[in-house]
């Protein structure tokens, strides 16, 4: 899997957020399990289900409530009816239990040295020294001795479904041969084309005169390009659809996932070549220049060199927090006020960050799809994205270099098993999550009456 870290390390703004308890263990005292919030009364605290060894609090239930309700109100996000909220977070909490209950089953283990190690991440994250982080830690009545216990506890149940899940996944040669044919069906031996376009959209039920209008400006582009302006100068100035910034480059695709009306136009285009007339659509008018074409393409494929920093949201660090750390950090890169490179190593909570961040060369698929996508859209040569939220967490993404390669069949193959598994994971997740749960032991208590 993609973004595997040795370690799972936690940050967090912990003026911002309230501090989560640990599993409790079910013949622990009842005042250890009042002792899990900071904004709920402790009067008002009891166990609401019991996992195996493991309690779920009404205040640990609570707190996630809020911070699920904080999120989506900061994100703009809609949520199910409370009584169906509470429900699904309930859900998810006992499955953390469920799997931090296997992880210790199966001698799931980290060192004291390795909780050390996330404990100074989160200091140096919060620009605070270890003294000064168990100070506010001690301010907002979180000891030290349960904060790293959460802090292993996650670590433990990170490093248990990344173990299981590689186990889980199967690829067979059945398979990768099965993906190949798909691959090779699809492309049909066509040739892949990379197109620009220039978009002037239309919107749906405009009148005559504002569809004339909007076709004087899509010619009056084409004209400019024709009279020798750059293509790509015009696009970024006239052009309506996402790959504006790029000059309006789409980039390499088959032929069969490009529009007809575009393949027709382009088919008979030689690399650099514009299309001599105007091109009408559903979506609009579109100016059109065939940037590449490769005959060769079931045999190829664009690599990318890129390198990522990697904030991971957990009960110390929401989602929100994240992608605003991020996107701090992305403007102190781009002003030049800090190395992309040296916040990575400082501040990634991947396996990368000791190289800076660095990736190295990728195939497509070696990634998860958000990712990809997101690192896909970018120019080469230091464009940084926006915070791109995946599984494992928010990535400020940055890319180096691109090349065209020929694959060899052993690395089609890899590249193929790449994707299958990735293709796969998720479902393998919800499957092993479900066989764990139906063999727990799961009580739903009452609440007090």
């Amino acid at each position: 899997m993609s973004f595997k870290p040795k370690t799972l390390v936690l940050g967090c703004v912990l003026a911002a957020c309230a501090l989560q308890a640990p599993a409790q263990s079910a013949n622990a005292p009842a005042a250890k399990a009042q002792q899990s919030a900071a904004n709920v009364p402790r009067t008002a605290d009891f166990i609401v289900a019991v996992v195996n060894q493991e309690l779920v609090t009404a205040v640990e239930l609570e707190q996630r409530v809020a911070r699920v309700r904080a999120d989506a109100a900061r994100a703009g996000q809609s949520l199910p009816p409370e009584n169906q909220l509470r429900q699904q977070v309930l859900d998810a909490l006992i499955d953390e239990r469920v799997i931090l209950s296997y992880a210790r089953d199966t001698g799931a283990r980290v060192d004291e040295a390795e909780i050390d190690r996330a404990v100074n991440s989160v200091a140096a994250q919060n620009q605070l020294t270890p003294a000064q982080l168990r100070e506010r830690l001690r301010q907002d009545g979180v000891d030290m001795q349960r904060f790293r216990a959460n802090m292993r506890d996650q670590i433990m149940i990170e490093r248990v479904r990344e173990r299981e899940l590689q186990q889980r996944i199967k690829i067979s040669d059945a398979d990768i041969e099965a993906f190949l044919e798909r691959q090779r069906q699809e492309s049909g031996g066509q040739a892949e084309y990379n197109v620009a376009q220039i978009l002037v959209p239309v919107p749906d039920g405009a009148p005559a005169a504002e569809v004339e209008r909007l076709r004087a400006v899509a010619e009056k582009a084409l004209q400019r390009v024709r009279g020798g302006e750059d293509f790509a100068a015009v696009a970024r100035e006239v052009s309506q659809d996402a790959n504006r910034e790029r000059g309006g480059e789409i980039g390499l695709r088959p032929a069969a996932r490009l529009p007809d009306v575009f393949v027709d136009q382009v088919g008979k285009l030689k690399p650099g070549q514009v299309a001599p007339t105007v091109l009408r659509s559903g979506a609009g008018f579109h100016v059109l220049k065939l940037v590449d074409k490769r005959e060769d393409a079931g045999m190829r494929v664009t690599q990318t060199h890129a390198r990522h920093i990697l904030l991971r949201p957990s009960p110390q660090l929401s989602l929100e927090t994240a992608k605003k750390r991020l996107e701090d950090y992305k403007r102190q890169i781009e002003s030049g006020k800090a190395r992309f490179e040296d916040v990575a190593r400082a501040q990634s909570q991947d396996g990368s960050a000791a190289q800076g961040g660095d990736l190295g060369w990728t195939s497509p698929g070696a990634f998860v799809p958000e990712f990809e996508q997101a690192m896909n859209g970018l120019q080469p040569m230091g464009a940084l994205s926006e915070p791109v939220v995946s599984r494992f967490g928010v990535h400020l993404i940055q890319v180096m270099q691109r090349r065209e390669v020929a694959l060899e069949p052993k690395q089609l193959r890899e590249l193929a098993r790449d994707s299958l598994r990735e293709q796969r994971f998720e479902q393998a997740y919800v499957d092993w999550v479900r066989e764990l749960r139906s063999r727990a032991y799961v009580e739903m208590r009452e609440g007090p009456r």
